[in-house]
């Protein structure tokens, strides 16, 4: 079975039917040495609120430098290490409920006690009705009470699956903990700059932004998107359509034949599960555009980053496999719960959009190395596009909710004077890799994997830097010199020529007639 139908049988019905196969993953594993359906009725998309589903009890631990991971086990929810925790998610702006989890923690510690103790009472009186069976005595009394047990047992660990789904769902809320390395700060004014790239183009004629460059090339067009399906959307035409296809491809192909990424095309629907193996849920379900089939839940995925990192989901990989890169150009569907009001001209924020995402699976002790090469790896087509940047380091109050450590990309934008986020590249340790189960084996034994992700880039956001950035006074726009070849060899996207009003068109056919 293809990569593409194995992913699907994951997504419809649900984590167990996938366990993709090690010959797979070493095809993507392969690739590092190279040179640095369904369709349910859609009428049905809404944002939704979640239901939690039943999920496996996590255990085990490496405690990793931004890693939340001793919250995962007994000696992690004492008081001191609690306090620990919590000073390093305050710095994310996230206050633990430390007496919460105490109580919680203090109850199990009860439950698992009165059933250690009821198993060995259980135990020692089964095995003395084989003796008082050999002495001929009556075992009735004795069977009555294993039977007690045996219904307290019961009830206990009923109440132990309660105490746990309680503690489960509290982890499920809590973040990320940020590297020791992340700048702290309250929000986006104290990330830090870290380098840029590129001149700033000078304009002698008045800039105008994208969405009057779109127009006048006749590539934009909004009120028939708002017509389809409401406000932010949009449809793309002619030679603006193909510049945006044209990004993807050679996105792709970059990522693919350059930095050693294999292309899978994934399903656009997931299940709830593969949304809490990222992050996305509980916390964000305002976000998501939400559908149900079969009586089932599904969600229009925020991006790539969900499917393709729930490739290995409840999967244990060979260390010699590591890394595992995987690039996919998919659509992605936001309801920007969270936004209203913000960013509403244009194709800034538009509750669909396409991006080509990096996703890259590593051992723990090369995840830092691996953030600064995927970094780099998007870097490179913004480069090679000739479009200005700069590259931001996250500070710990700007941090998303999986990630320990973010660079984000900014790029120009002449007509609104600044730089703005056009790739978000992350780290998230073993924060997903422990709520998807996703190991690998060493000599060690079985160990989380550390998972990266980044856009390499936001396709609708580079097309916006190339029609503001290389816009000319006639309204034409030069096409990049590495697009060319996917545009026909074309060196600029030219306005269409005016058509002739009715009236003169109606005035020359009249004369046309006299003569």
């Amino acid at each position: 079975m293809g990569l593409r139908l194995l992913i699907l049988a994951a997504a419809v019905t649900g984590a167990a039917a996938y366990q993709p196969s090690s010959m797979l993953l070493r095809s993507a594993a392969g690739l590092r040495n190279k040179a640095s359906a369904f369709t349910p009725g859609l009428s049905a998309l809404r944002p939704r609120l979640y239901s939690r589903p039943q999920r496996r009890s996590q255990s085990g631990i490496v405690f990793a430098q931004g890693s939340i991971s001793s919250l995962y086990q007994a000696k992690g929810r004492t008081d001191e290490a609690l306090t620990e925790v919590a000073e390093a998610l305050a710095k994310k702006k996230f206050e633990l409920d430390k007496a919460t989890i105490l109580e919680v923690e203090a109850q199990r510690k009860v439950v698992q006690a009165e059933m250690s103790e009821m198993q060995q009472e259980r135990n020692s009186k089964s095995k003395s009705i084989g003796k008082l069976k050999a002495q001929g005595e009556d075992i009735s009394e004795v069977l009555k009470e294993v039977d007690g047990l045996k219904s307290k047992l019961q009830e206990s660990e009923a109440k132990m699956k309660e105490i746990e789904e309680q503690m489960e769902t509290m982890l499920l809320s809590i973040p990320n903990g940020p590297h020791s390395s992340v700048p702290e700060g309250e929000d986006e004014d104290a990330n830090v700059e870290v380098t840029k790239w590129g001149e700033i183009p000078e304009f002698d004629f008045k800039v105008k932004d994208h969405v009057d460059v779109g127009a006048k090339l006749n590539g934009m067009d909004f009120p028939t998107a708002t017509k389809i399906s409401g406000a932010r959307f949009v449809m793309l035409q002619g030679q603006v359509a193909r510049l945006h296809r044209a990004l993807a491809q050679y996105m792709l192909d970059t990522h693919t034949t350059k930095h050693g990424y294999e292309e899978v095309n994934v399903p656009f629907i997931v299940n709830e599960d593969s949304l809490y193996g990222t992050g996305q849920l509980p916390k964000f379900a305002e976000d998501l555009f939400s559908t149900r089939h079969q009586d089932r839940d599904f969600y229009l995925i925020p991006t790539a980053e969900v499917p393709v990192t729930n490739i290995v989901r409840d999967t244990i990989v060979t260390e010699d496999e590591l890394p595992i890169r995987f690039t996919a150009h998919t659509p992605c569907f936001r309801s920007e719960a969270g936004s209203y009001g913000r960013d509403t001209r244009g194709l800034i924020r538009q509750h669909q959009f396409e991006k080509v995402e990096l996703i890259q699976f590593v051992h723990p002790d090369k995840s830092y190395e691996a953030l600064e090469e995927l970094t780099g790896h998007a870097e490179t087509i913004l480069q090679s596009l000739g479009l200005p940047y700069r590259k931001v380091e996250l500070c710990t109050g700007d941090l998303g909710f999986s990630a320990s450590k973010t660079y984000d990309l900014e790029v120009w934008l002449p007509a609104q004077e600044t730089y703005r986020e056009i790739s978000s590249c992350s780290n998230c340790e073993d924060f997903q890799a422990r709520r998807m189960k996703a190991r690998f084996k060493s000599s060690k034994g079985n160990e989380l994997l550390h998972t990266l992700n980044g856009s390499g880039l936001a396709v609708g956001r580079t097309l916006v830097a190339i029609l503001e950035n290389f816009q000319k006074e006639d309204g034409s726009v030069a096409i990049p010199k590495v697009l060319q070849r996917y545009m026909n060899d074309q060196e600029v996207i030219m306005p269409p020529p005016p058509k002739a009003s009715a009236k003169k068109e109606k005035g020359g056919k009249q004369e046309k007639a006299k003569k």
